[in-house]
């Protein structure tokens, strides 16, 4: 592989982490309306529906749309310049919900990864359109079987995604998408475990604490 080519690669693997840790969920609303979604919401998650919930419609609008285009933008670039058929592909798929999830500039404060995943499905319709899949499983559970918590919604429907999509696209031999998409999967289900894991080591705290006064 050409010297130029790899540095391109990392620049998009690099470039979309660093992408994907800007929680413009966060900043937007604190830099428009002065509110830090991540104090007032109940699950403290710097992610759109909260956006939407805390600043309304057209502030959620613009949080959303950045979340997607983190997503959407080094994953397009990437495929139209440098195609999907190299492994490294994976890692760019990868990268910006990674840094969605982790968070380098927020304390490790991430999301939940959702925005940037659909964005990340919308990047690569000239290649698959097995990324909507994950659009119709969210529809699915939230309606036909149905699925009331919207965290195990989200692991079910990230989990039956990254299934499908891993064997369909295997199939097709087209490994690295069938690696990116499992790759976000995996990320996104890791992350949802892990804050359901905080959130009922949070609610046990408040219960112990709550017995100590009685």
């Amino acid at each position: 592989m050409p010297e130029n080519v790899l540095m391109l690669w990392f620049i998009y693997i690099i470039g979309g982490y660093l992408l994907g840790g800007v929680m413009f969920c966060r900043i937007i609303p604190k830099w428009i309306l002065k509110k830090d979604i991540c104090e007032l919401s109940p699950d403290h998650n710097p992610g759109a529906a909260n956006a939407f919930m805390i600043c309304g419609v057209p502030t959620g609008m613009l949080c959303l749309i950045l979340d997607m285009l983190k997503g959407f933008l080094p994953v397009y670039l990437a495929l139209r310049t440098l195609g999907t058929e190299n492994i490294l592909f994976a890692a760019v798929m990868a990268a910006p919900v990674l840094g969605h999830a982790t968070a380098p500039f927020d304390r490790s404060h991430g999301g939940k990864c959702i925005a940037t995943s659909f964005g990340e499905t919308l990047a690569v319709l000239p290649a698959t359109n097995i990324g909507l899949i994950l659009a119709g499983l969210y529809i699915l559970f939230s309606t036909v079987l149905k699925i009331n918590s919207h965290r195990k919604r989200s692991i079910a429907a990230f989990a039956v995604f990254g299934i499908l999509a891993g064997i369909m696209l295997f199939y097709r031999r087209q490994y690295s998408l069938a690696a990116g998409f499992i790759s976000i999967s995996c990320i996104a289900i890791v992350k949802h475990l892990k804050r359901f894991s905080h959130e009922e080591e949070s609610v046990a705290d408040t219960a112990d604490a709550q017995n100590d006064e009685r």
